[in-house]
């Protein structure tokens, strides 16, 4: 009895090890957290693609040159609404990270903050919305190069910035990791590093020139809505293989 009650102790610390990765609050279970996490992710990518409207509103995008950060401008129609969308979305996005856990190795944490940076960075984006439309008007271009706008014009830039820059180490990791695997993510994470370098260059050269940066933008807008996607699966495959190891050791500790 001793001899058993020590394997079904060793066998839960184990478990118990294993899904600790993956933990998100000792006080849910993990079919609530996978169920959790998908319902902030899906909300939050809903609302962080509102850019799919634009289309259905004649005369709101005057421009393919013009970036869709623009249309948040205060002034605009429905800029309010844009950017109470880009902070809702970068929040849920949060939550649904945290629901779902960081990882057991260091690599998948190192991964999981990285696509915290992102969500957090989106968030920010949306609270600091740009004053002018940067893209489309020469003034305001002018003016942002000699940094004499509101200090919210040069915060929305660089949360921008760190967005894309968080989201762009997370797949590195994520490539690196899975180089040797041949799963679904793997393949969705090779995938979209192709897409990277192939996009990257053609949005600076579009940034540089402004030229088509919205349409870029669109682009990376569904990159990022599927490495979001990627990511999140990967977690909650975890979480439901620790939920089904640690389930018979329940079953043993209590025989």
């Amino acid at each position: 009895m001793a001899r058993s009650g020590g394997v079904a102790t060793r066998s839960r610390r184990f478990a118990t090890a294993s899904a600790g990765g993956y933990r998100g609050s000792a006080a849910v279970s993990p079919r609530l957290r996978i169920v959790l996490a998908w319902i902030f992710a899906a909300v939050g990518l809903v609302v962080y693609n509102w850019w799919v409207l634009v289309p259905f509103r004649p005369g709101l995008m005057t421009s393919p040159d013009e970036l869709f950060s623009n249309l948040e401008v205060s002034g605009q129609p429905y800029a309010a609404a844009m950017q109470h969308a880009d902070l809702a979305s970068g929040l849920l996005l949060v939550a649904a990270l945290l629901v779902a856990g960081r990882g057991p190795s260091g690599g998948e944490r190192r991964e999981w903050l990285s696509m915290l940076g992102f969500a957090v960075a989106g968030a920010a984006g949306g609270l600091f919305p740009e004053v002018c439309a940067d893209a489309v008007n020469a003034v305001c271009r002018r003016m942002e190069y000699r940094l004499s706008l509101p200090a919210s014009q040069y915060v929305h830039m660089v949360a921008g910035i760190l967005e894309f820059a968080a989201i762009t180490l997370a797949l590195v990791l994520a490539v690196r990791r899975t180089r040797e695997q041949s799963t679904r993510a793997a393949g969705a994470y090779r995938a979209l590093w192709i897409g990277a370098l192939i996009g990257y260059p053609l949005l600076g050269a579009a940034y540089l020139f402004d030229r088509l940066g919205g349409l870029m933008e669109v682009v990376f807008f569904i990159g990022f809505t599927v490495m979001v996607i990627t990511c999140l699966a990967e977690r909650t495959a975890a979480v439901r293989a620790a939920a089904r190891v640690t389930a018979p050791v329940r079953q043993n500790c209590r025989v």
